[in-house]
């Protein structure tokens, strides 16, 4: 019963059917004078900010949400078809929508993306008030903008900025899609590490928990925002070194200490960003059980060969055909070994892992491969190449080869000749 006043007086307009069209604005007073409610704030029901009266109103989860109605979030989306239908997580379905001021006044005319939480998924509820309160919160470039949400009776719904090119775990693996190039692997790397160094450079930090490829959305230039922030925890404040909390992130990209005794810290995270720069540098799965067994856990097969220049090119992707910076590759192959050190404080901060990034977006050492075009014969009655055409085109070729070979030593000896000419 706690729990639910709490969540009551936090989005108090979710419990009404009927929801007014008005911008949840921030009031400029925070609880306690601190600079925003924590994730604590929301699961504990014995928070101060329980007590504060002005719970009652949206301020205290930031700025410029708005609150959707079921009904407005059915016609934007087509009644949640399956034409509109983008992909399924561990919160549950999204689809794609439209929105406009016509839905909402004051909104811009977009895209969206809605995710609907499965109540019988992998998160519940405080995973997706979590997110409400956090990306209602916390603006950065490189983190997925929330536009609103909707809860009325059972249906908890999130509205996003729709990002063209889905995520980077499918942009990486799936066979369909084209290798992505190096500088897009370091632009999306930087921009991944700028939205963590963010979080964690917060006056009450955030740990994301959760960093892994799927998590990484990207838009139609590439532009990589983090989404998905239901596991996120507030991290370690003033003399405390970490805090303790039940495991939870995705096998292959937790940090090794994090799964063995539950203590998180914001090193936690660059141990899983470590991993994802595995992935853009070898294009292998963080886990992959198609593999040999010595090669199914990404870390443990690559960062052997992280430190020796001489082999790290046993396991870049073959996808890239070579067409990436040596130096580049070098460095990034150092701070991936950096940020996969067991011992956490050897790992650098999320602050100087985009300090090293930044340079190598800008190296010029990159082969560009040969382009070959190969004109195709005819057979001038059928069209079509054929055997024999070919074969024929093939000697007639060496003969032309042949002659203009001949033709110039002919040239040759008639220059010779017209100099002994002259000088006789």
């Amino acid at each position: 019963m706690a729990i639910k006043i709490l969540l009551k007086g936090l989005l108090p307009n979710c419990f009404n059917v009927k929801i007014n069209d008005a911008i949840i604005h921030p009031h400029h007073d925070k609880i306690n004078g601190n600079s925003r409610l924590g994730v604590g704030d929301i699961s504990d029901p014995e928070s101060p900010s329980n007590c504060m009266s002005d719970l009652s109103s949206n301020a205290i989860i930031g700025s410029n949400l708005h609150v959707f109605t079921y009904a407005q979030l059915k016609v934007i989306t087509s009644n949640f078809s399956s034409y509109n239908f983008l992909g399924e997580g561990g919160f549950g379905p999204v689809h794609k929508g439209f929105i406009d001021d016509k839905i909402k006044y004051g909104l811009d005319a977009q895209p969206v993306a809605v995710k609907l939480l499965d109540l019988e998924g992998d998160q519940g509820h405080i995973e997706w008030l979590t997110e409400v309160v956090l990306l209602g919160q916390l603006r950065h470039p490189n983190l997925v903008k929330l536009i609103g949400y909707c809860w009325e009776d059972k249906q908890r719904l999130l509205v996003y900025e729709y990002m063209a090119r889905g995520n980077l775990e499918n942009q990486l693996f799936r066979r369909c899609s084209s290798s992505l190039p190096w500088l897009t692997r370091m632009k999306i790397a930087r921009d991944a590490a700028k939205g963590l160094a963010f979080l964690h450079g917060e006056k009450k930090p955030v740990i994301y928990r959760d960093f892994k490829a799927s998590n990484i959305l990207l838009d139609s230039d590439y532009t990589a925002k983090l989404s998905d922030f239901g596991l996120a925890k507030d991290g370690p404040e003033g003399s405390d070194t970490h805090v303790t909390t039940r495991v939870m992130g995705t096998y292959g990209y937790a940090a090794p200490e994090y799964m063995m005794t539950g203590y998180l810290t914001t090193r936690s995270d660059v141990y899983s960003y470590g991993v994802v720069l595995l992935e853009l540098l070898t294009g292998r799965q963080a886990i992959d059980k198609k593999r040999a067994s010595r090669e199914q856990n990404l870390v443990e097969w690559a960062k052997p060969f992280l430190r020796d220049s001489h082999k790290l090119e046993r396991i870049m992707d073959p996808r890239l055909e070579g067409e990436y910076s040596s130096q580049g590759a070098k460095k990034v192959a150092t701070l991936a070994y950096q940020c996969l050190s067991h011992q956490p404080k050897s790992r650098p901060t999320m602050s100087n892992v985009v300090k090293i990034l930044e340079p190598i977006l800008d190296l010029k050492d990159i082969p560009i491969g040969s382009f070959v075009y190969v004109v195709p014969s005819f057979d001038s009655k059928s069209g079509l190449k054929t055997k024999g055409n070919e074969e024929k085109e093939n000697k007639e070729n060496k003969m032309h080869i042949i002659s203009d070979k001949d033709h110039d030593k002919e040239s040759a000896r008639e220059k010779n000749q017209q100099k002994s000419a002259t000088h006789i």
